[in-house]
């Protein structure tokens, strides 16, 4: 099992100190990797249509990831960068693949792409992208990534992305590993014969499992058991410390190979304290 942690970058703040004193505090507690959330523009909630219960708007704060995993791997040596998940189909196919490249020279191959295809229609709009066609760009957007990170030129004729005789420089030095999310049976089949591992949400893991379940049997039609990671989330605010090993329990039994730990607080200190007390507990 590899313990990461969730940048808390929803309640951290966008002090530069604060969230390098994070990203060096957690590096040097031994925790894997860094994962970081993606959204662009956050939507006025009072709009007409919006459904209640939309977790996050325009109040929420959100680090452009691959800006702040760039900035984070000149402050670190060691940890990790994800991901979890980029909203791959809103952004250019190339562009981001020029991004992740450049992020993966910068950290040393320090970085993993968790991708999804998101929720909110109004950043989609907002992007200029159709937001109904977005599962169906996203698996074409993952060919073409593969193909440009791995190909000085490629030539790509697809349905929503062309690129004639072109290719990024530099290259990485191998192809990054792309992670899905997603809740729907599509993307389970997706994320077993596309990804290099699914990231399950946080939360029960009884709940879960049926999920867990149909993507490692998929994986498995697709002879890909043994190529696929499990990730999931574990938040202190949810999950009491009582209920910790219980809970890591059963997200074993599901198959998991990679938990994220999700520290809430009001401060810096809150959230060290949380993570310092699981690798107490747990090691890591």
């Amino acid at each position: 099992m590899k313990y990461g942690v969730v940048f808390p970058q929803t309640q951290l703040g966008a002090d530069p100190a604060v969230l390098r004193d994070f990203a060096q505090a957690v590096e040097g507690m031994g925790y894997h990797h860094l994962l970081a959330y993606d959204h662009v523009l956050g939507a006025n909630p009072d709009r007409e249509g919006w459904e209640s219960g939309r977790p996050y708007n325009y109040k929420d704060m959100f680090h452009e990831p691959f800006t702040l995993f760039s900035w984070m791997a000149g402050l670190t040596e060691r940890i990790g960068f994800m991901t979890g998940v980029l909203i791959l189909p809103q952004r250019q196919t190339a562009l981001v693949a020029k991004q992740a490249a450049q992020l993966d020279l910068l950290s040393g191959g320090r970085f993993r792409m968790g991708v999804g295809i998101g929720w909110n229609e109004v950043e989609y709009n907002s992007l200029g992208i159709d937001f109904k066609t977005r599962g169906a760009r996203m698996e074409e957007q993952l060919a073409i990534l593969r193909e440009l990170w791995t190909r000085e030129l490629v030539n790509i004729e697809g349905r929503f992305d062309v690129i004639d005789d072109a290719g990024i420089n530099p290259l990485p030095s191998e192809p990054i590993p792309i992670w899905m999310g997603g809740y729907a049976d599509v993307v389970l089949r997706r994320a077993a014969r596309l990804s290099d591992g699914y990231l399950a949400q946080e939360g029960d893991p009884e709940v879960a499992k049926p999920l867990c379940d149909a993507f490692l049997a998929y994986a498995d039609e697709a002879g890909r058991a043994d190529a696929v990671g499990l990730h999931t989330r574990l938040s202190t605010a949810n999950t009491p410390e009582h209920e910790w090993e219980t809970h890591l329990e059963g997200w074993r039994a599901n198959g998991i190979t990679e938990l994220a730990v999700y520290p809430h607080g009001e401060r810096l200190d809150d959230y060290l304290g949380q993570l310092r007390r699981f690798k107490e507990i747990f090691g890591v």
